[in-house]
């Protein structure tokens, strides 16, 4: 998964980075909070471990600004070494979904990561995914929909697989990259924009059909699922003006 770690400590920053690497993420490390803000802006994550003394901005400074200005809903967890009640119910008031004192514990904080996501995304034991007409065996890399099998790529079946999960989630390109292809810097994000047409066009991501792939400029994509009984009907038009 792909995490975003707001630590202006380089030895603090070096340890986290270090355990989250260990176990196969993908960690992207920040100084300043205007920093972190900056890329948040064009980039989704998976997970924020947020220290909440900083030298631009205050931790829950930028957690109420994910929050309330970016609307974004990613998991959160403080990691800092303010311990008081007060702090802790600051902190969760400003939407953290977890708290912990530094200095962190490695298998603590692995547990407390992965009990958050899991709240946040929860897992599917049996391997498999199915929204909708949309049936994925996840061992097999094998698609059907509505019964009928579809010929993917192993990487077309990962994306897809990749979005169905994170369903009404705008994802960056760089995370669609990363989640999918791992850490290559060969390549470019055009890769993604070749694979998310292939995939709209094989699995027929259309309105009509309860989904909706759209991009967002200068950032990435959103699958959605909609109603299509609330599409205008064929050859309705808009009243002309005055009527």
């Amino acid at each position: 998964m792909r995490f975003a770690i707001l630590e202006d400590d380089p030895a603090q920053m070096e340890v986290l980075t270090g355990w989250l690497r260990e176990v196969g993420h993908d960690v992207h490390g920040f100084g300043l909070a205007r920093e972190l803000m900056r890329v948040a802006s064009r980039e989704s994550f998976d997970l924020f471990l947020v220290d909440w003394v900083l030298p631009d901005l205050t931790g829950e400074q930028v957690l109420r600004w994910l929050r309330v200005e970016r609307g974004n809903d990613t998991p959160a967890i403080f990691i800092t070494s303010r311990d008081s009640e007060e702090d802790i119910a600051n902190a969760f008031s400003a939407g953290a979904d977890d708290y912990l004192i530094k200095p962190p514990r490695r298998i603590e904080l692995l547990s407390r990561i992965e009990a958050v996501l899991r709240r946040a995304q929860p897992r599917n034991p049996n391997q498999t995914l199915t929204v909708g007409p949309y049936h994925f065996d996840l061992v097999k890399k094998a698609l059907n929909v509505d019964g009928v099998a579809v010929e993917m790529t192993d990487k077309e079946f990962d994306l897809a697989a990749f979005l169905f999960r994170n369903l009404g989630r705008l994802l960056s390109r760089g995370h669609l990259l990363e989640a999918v292809w791992g850490r290559n810097p060969d390549l470019a994000t055009r890769t993604v924009d070749t694979h998310i047409s292939r995939v709209r066009s094989k699995l027929n991501l259309r309105p009509e059909n309860g989904f909706r792939l759209t991009p967002t400029y200068n950032f990435g994509y959103r699958l959605e699922r909609i109603d299509p009984s609330e599409l205008p009907a064929a050859g309705d038009a808009p009243a002309p003006a005055g009527e």
